[in-house]
């Protein structure tokens, strides 16, 4: 099968391509390199079913060629992480709505797959112990920017399931929640790569805020198998899924785990959240999946827990 992933030299992106050619498949990568880099796609770049294309969504004059002649598109190209959110909430806005905007017009016009990247930043302010698909969502308020970047994945969500119902495009929203692993950076706030390379050389582990906030970690290897087995699935069409695991950990506890796992002798120091990001920066206290839908759908669920996952993390930044 002939598949594109934009955004495919992203972390999620690169280990997407790596699984697909490993299938046997073709892969067109496209990607601006703006959050990506060349060395997620390091293992592959001599494989004769890979074409990367380096170009942005908005501009790509060959994106309509490569759809039509594509089978299943993962749409992955987003502004991501929260640092770049923040400080850059235009750039956020455009890439998130513009581009998804771009990719779905024409996966509907030659009704094509489409596995459309969200993320559990669209529940918001939600006080749920657990995070379904059907539930209500609650935004902040529009002068906190870092609520920007929920409501472009919202509206991508919007976008894709509009043209489902008028032009019966076969679409399904993912929304992940955390995914981490091997090659992720944490350039823009991902929070275990930056525990982890603080560690590795013996620096404080920043935490921000009270660091009771708790959060779900799941493999990238996890969310990948996923991602396959849903191209492949009739019956999650027209549906959104949660991808993560549910071992929620709050963040002072992960920065203990991190240090204690790779015998760092770094601590923990504790920044105020208008420190690291703005003033009046919110920050929700849980963040958990209900993955019920896509366990019952394909049988689904992380087979990798923390451990493997700062394991992997420590070993991909020693090389």
């Amino acid at each position: 099968m002939n598949f594109l992933i934009t955004g495919g030299a992203g972390f999620i992106g690169g280990h997407l391509t790596e699984k697909l050619l490993a299938l046997g498949h073709q892969v067109v990568v496209i990607d601006n390199y703006s959050t990506g880099s060349p060395r997620n796609l390091e293992n592959v770049r001599e494989s004769k079913n890979l074409q990367v294309i380096e170009d942005d969504l908005l501009q790509c004059a060959v994106l309509e060629k490569i759809i039509a002649a594509t089978d299943v598109i993962y749409h992955l190209a987003a502004a991501v992480g929260v640092e770049l959110v923040v400080h850059d909430p235009v750039r956020t806005i455009r890439t998130n709505v513009e581009g998804s905007a771009r990719v779905l017009e024409l996966a509907a016009k030659y009704h094509k797959r489409v596995i459309l990247a969200s993320t559990s930043e669209v529940y918001g302010k939600s006080a749920h112990p657990e995070f379904n698909e059907n539930d209500d969502l609650l935004i902040g308020c529009p002068v906190r920017s870092r609520w920007s970047y929920a409501c472009s994945k919202l509206l991508d969500e919007f976008y894709l399931m509009a043209y489902h119902r008028n032009m019966a495009l076969p679409g399904t929203v993912v929304r992940f929640f955390n995914t981490v692993g091997p090659r992720q950076t944490g350039q823009y706030g991902m929070v275990i790569p930056r525990f982890v390379q603080a560690a590795l050389a013996g620096q404080k582990l920043k935490v921000y805020g009270s660091g009771e906030q708790s959060r779900c970690f799941c493999h990238v290897f996890d969310t990948v198998r996923a991602l396959v087995a849903l191209a492949d699935c009739p019956a999650a069409i027209g549906n959104i899924y949660n991808i993560g695991a549910t071992t929620p950990v709050s963040i002072k506890e992960l920065a203990q785990q991190v240090i204690e796992q790779l015998g760092s002798s770094s601590e923990i120091e504790y920044i105020p959240y208008e420190q690291a990001y703005e003033q009046g920066f919110e920050d929700m206290l849980r963040r958990k999946p209900d993955t019920r839908s896509i366990k019952n759908l394909i049988n689904w669920q992380p087979e990798h827990d923390l451990t493997d996952i700062i394991n992997d993390v420590a070993a991909d930044l020693r090389n």
